[in-house]
């Protein structure tokens, strides 16, 4: 909970105060009421994930090959003998479990964004290891998504360390209300996992800047790997997210949901996956609590608005500067809910 998280540095009648919400109300206050059980299998595997966004015409990263039994394992090596960079991931993995990037070839060899070396027997077990279900949800068998590797845009190469960057959107009722960019760390083996040690950067919905940075829930303002500031970033595209981003609450028919981004330097954004039960860690990385929105939301009469309206809503409603216009975010949040890394609480 978010409780524990905070733990010595706030108490809970103050969390409570600022609109912190915990994972107990997450769950029976949002995600079981608005979260239709039957709609779960579009988000919690990637592949129906990326056939229901690609039928509503959204677009997503490559998918080049899937792999669903034993017995095609002996003839993966044709499948990625003429492929430079890729991905593979588990279609029902969570948390950044199971994903396995390659960013080049040296010889038989495939190259890690570590820089570390796998062989093909190497990247044979790793999918084994997906089919037998070591990094689903719940252990289940699993198929294996090889999906063409995104390209990282000029504007974030340097904030980020061996991996792609992603924005996670939180939509309730198709209304945009909290963002977060995610920043690859060494730590974090180049994967955006916030549990795995990437940072997190809360967004200004109405603005795309950036608002507070977090490692493992403390206040950061460096990339710990690059040395590159965090503060008054803009993420571009940030109207094109928002609006990809409320799209899948008709895609997908769930009401609370995570939307995650990604942006190639190529193609722009992408939509990468969606998660049912989305965490709590955004709150953090904004320096607000999410249940002031939500009840917003909640209290507002259903006219079946376009998503293109439901933006609109959102950016003129959820700001996190109240007292800064839509296109500058300078103001500067007057209670903090985090102590600065290294200071004493």
């Amino acid at each position: 909970m978010m409780q524990d998280l905070l733990s010595g540095w706030i108490s809970p009648f103050r969390l409570g105060e600022l609109g912190i919400m915990g994972m107990n109300r997450r769950n029976i206050s949002y995600i079981s009421r608005y979260n239709p059980r039957h709609r779960y299998p579009f988000v919690d595997n990637k592949l129906k994930t990326k056939v229901v966004a690609q039928k509503a015409r959204l677009r997503v990263p490559d998918l080049l090959h899937v792999v669903e039994t034993q017995h095609e394992i002996e003839s993966i090596d044709n499948q990625i003998r003429d492929l430079n960079e890729f991905v593979i991931k588990p279609a029902q993995g969570s948390g950044g479990k199971g994903i396995l990037v390659i960013v080049g070839r040296d010889g038989d060899q495939y190259v890690k964004s570590s820089g570390a070396r796998l062989t093909l027997a190497d990247i044979k077990r790793h999918v084994t290891n997906i089919l037998s279900g070591l990094h689903s949800l719940g252990g289940r068998p699993d198929i294996v998504l090889i999906e063409g590797l995104v390209k990282v845009s000029p504007y974030f190469s340097a904030i980020s360390y061996e991996g792609v960057p992603d924005i996670r959107i939180i939509v309730f009722k198709g209304y945009p209300v909290m963002g977060m960019l995610r920043l690859a760390t060494h730590a974090s083996d180049g994967k955006a996992n916030l549990h795995q040690g990437a940072v997190g950067v809360g967004i200004d919905i109405a603005t795309g800047r950036s608002v507070a940075a977090v490692k493992h829930n403390q206040l950061v303002t460096h990339h710990p790997d690059t040395g590159e500031s965090l503060q008054n970033l803009v993420v571009p595209d940030w109207h094109t997210m928002l609006l990809l981003a409320s799209r899948c609450y008709e895609v997908t028919g769930l009401g609370y949901l995570g939307c995650d981004i990604v942006v190639d330097a190529v193609k722009g954004p992408l939509l990468l996956e969606l998660n049912a039960r989305p965490g709590l860690s955004i709150q953090i990385a904004n320096n607000r609590g999410l249940l002031a929105r939500l009840r917003h939301v909640e209290g507002l009469e259903d006219h079946y608005l376009s998503h293109e309206d439901r933006v609109a809503y959102a950016v003129a409603n959820f700001r996190h500067y109240d007292d800064a216009p839509a296109d500058h975010g300078a103001a500067t949040p007057s209670t903090s809910i985090l102590t600065p890394q290294g200071a004493t609480p």
